[in-house]
């Protein structure tokens, strides 16, 4: 059982021993020309994780932002287009020079495209990169139940993480038991959903309540069901902010409102069943 963080720096015991702290910095759509510095700007402000992808076109500027950090916690991921067995190996080699690092903290592949086929051949990848040495921990994101099961079953490795949509408008709640189940970690992408909860009445209430704002009520949420999360900002008063989520608590009255607001069409990206790009 992960003890609830306590501060910015703690951190997660993942399934295979390895740790990752339960917050990190986001840089999907962080322009490639800004975000060494946006980067470097997080390390300041107290961030101790970041989390990048080939397709954001900016894995070497989150290179350049930690080359003085060796020590902060990075993920990258494989793209849909460089699935299958050697051509994940050559992608991560590729994400591994951008990053200018020799081992990637966490290597996750981003979605299954079960359309393509190729999602247990990638699987296999991993589990060869980790065996190298190239990759302390492997994982997934998007993935159902059923690719889950699926690699599980073909190779008996489990993933540590599967970083999935999640947010107070779309909880998750099965994924999420099968998950703990299996002991994978649950990590949330776009857990501020866009910023459309940000103005939601219920979470407006819970914020003034606590003298917070309605993102640090959503991140709280996230950590107290023992959710990871990495949102996402370049402005450094709101990194700052999303950071400041451990002077306050939300109560049982608060969580049960919270839990009120899951919706069953409450997805905003693609679906990892059917992923259309």
């Amino acid at each position: 059982m992960n003890q609830f963080p306590q501060d910015a720096s703690s951190t997660v015991l993942l399934n295979d021993g390895h740790r990752m702290p339960w917050l990190g910095l986001g840089v999907w759509q962080t322009p490639p020309s800004e975000t060494a510095q946006v980067v470097e700007q997080a390390v300041e402000i107290g961030y101790r994780a970041v989390d990048t992808a080939r397709l954001y076109k900016n894995e070497a500027g989150v290179g350049k932002g930690l080359l003085a950090h060796p020590d902060i916690f990075v993920t990258t991921k494989l793209w849909n287009d460089e699935q299958g067995y050697d051509a994940t190996l050559r992608a991560f080699e590729e994400s591994a020079h951008r990053l200018q690092r020799d081992v990637v903290d966490l290597y996750l592949i981003h979605w299954a495209m079960p359309q393509q086929g190729l999602y247990v051949e990638s699987w296999k990848a991993l589990i060869e990169l980790k065996r190298q040495g190239r990759v302390r921990s492997i994982g997934v994101s998007n993935f159902t139940e059923d690719h889950l099961s699926r690699i599980m079953d073909a190779t008996g490795v489990v993933p540590v993480v599967n970083q999935i949509e999640l947010h107070p408008f779309f909880q998750q709640k099965e994924l999420r038991a099968f998950h703990k189940a299996h002991n994978i970690q649950t990590e949330a992408w776009r857990p501020l959903g866009k910023g459309a909860i940000l103005g939601n009445d219920v979470i407006a209430q819970i914020a003034c309540k606590h003298g917070k704002s309605a993102a640090q009520v959503i991140l709280r949420w996230h950590l107290q069901n023992e959710i990871m999360v990495i949102p996402k900002s370049v402005n450094p008063q709101r990194m700052a902010e999303n950071l400041d989520l451990f002077d306050f608590a939300l109560d049982a009255e608060d969580l049960a409102a919270i839990t009120q607001l899951d919706k069953r069409d409450g997805r905003m990206g693609a679906d990892p069943a059917h992923p259309v790009f």
